[in-house]
């Protein structure tokens, strides 16, 4: 059966209190969430994702007070942090309470936790009395979805309701921030940028990179976000590059565009932001992803962005979509 796409948040919370499985919209990415607490249904967003049991989930409420109620200790990078950016595209990664399922933690005794910045994400939110987990609404390793019908083209089947809450307006994922052993630490790269934190504690912090086995955060394997095409990077634009048939090339600020056209074979050209907007090129990152898994090229070269603000996340992502192994 079809999941029900509508924008009845009362519909979506009755759902979620049923133990059903709910796509929902953030500011980030649209979400597949449950009660958090509710074992069964969180063992559910595993099946329909085919996730890994080891990959831990975010959980999700209205307000930084209704969230950190299962943190068992909130260090003050910890608090300043949400203080600042919640509601908004933050995970923080803490000590959690027993109540918290070691499915949603993957055994660890760490939980991530965010408050969404998505109006209708935090009306559904107020109206339980749980905290959602939700990882991102599509099959595990595949491209984030950043529209109902994205969910509805990948999950449909495997869910019961998918709340329309329009085109995601960051389109990465939660940048999170863990504070094991006394350090603050991005766990992984997403909407916020590390400046802005770094900015706001008035400390360097450490970026870790990601890994392939048992991840302290969500997002942290290796390979993920794949289209399923031949991906291969470039630094800096390549004017001497020749393109085999049935290739694209994923360009930003517009450099690729006048090359693109002198070739022979005429690569499909898809420019991220051409006025250089980073904000903007995130946004489009996804939906330009699921192009080239829907369009089926043999190919795809892709220029990287500058490694600041979001350009960092942005590239982040593309590695891994590029990554074999």
């Amino acid at each position: 059966m079809k999941a029900v796409i509508g924008n009845d948040v009362q519909e979506a919370a009755g759902f979620l209190s049923e133990g059903k499985l709910v796509a929902i919209p953030t500011e980030t990415v649209y979400g597949l969430g449950a009660n958090a607490l509710n074992e069964t249904a969180v063992a559910g967003i595993f099946a329909a994702k085919n996730r890994p049991s080891f990959d831990p989930l975010i959980i999700h409420q209205s307000s930084p007070e209704r969230i950190l109620r299962y943190a068992r200790d909130v260090p003050a990078d910890a608090q300043k942090l949400a203080d600042a950016f919640w509601p908004g595209p933050l995970t923080l990664v803490l000590p959690k309470k027993e109540i918290i399922p070691d499915l949603v933690s993957a055994g660890l005794d760490t939980v991530a936790l965010r408050v969404p910045d998505h109006p209708l994400a935090r009306k559904v939110l107020d109206l339980v009395d749980f905290p959602v987990a939700a990882p991102s609404a599509n099959p595990f390793g595949f491209v984030s979805p950043t529209t109902a019908q994205h969910v509805a083209d990948q999950l449909g089947e495997k869910i019961d309701f998918i709340l329309d809450g329009g085109p995601c307006r960051v389109g990465l994922e939660s940048t999170i921030v863990g504070f094991s052993g006394g350090k603050t630490t991005v766990l992984r790269k997403g909407g916020l940028p590390i400046e802005d934190i770094e900015a706001l504690l008035g400390h360097p912090v450490t970026v870790r990179t990601h890994g392939s086995s048992q991840p302290e955060a969500p997002g942290m394997l290796s390979r993920h976000y794949s289209p399923g095409n031949r991906i291969e990077l470039f630094d800096e634009f390549d004017e001497n590059l020749q393109l085999p048939a049935n290739s694209a090339w994923i360009t930003f600020g517009g450099t690729a565009t006048a090359f693109c056209a002198r070739q022979p074979l005429s690569p499909a050209v898809f420019d991220l932001s051409p006025e250089g907007n980073l904000a903007q090129a995130a946004q489009q990152l996804f939906s330009v992803l699921r192009l080239m898994a829907e369009r089926k090229y043999e190919y795809v070269a892709v220029q990287l962005l500058p490694e600041a603000g979001l350009g960092r996340a942005i590239n982040d992502r593309l590695r891994r979509a590029a990554a074999t192994e």
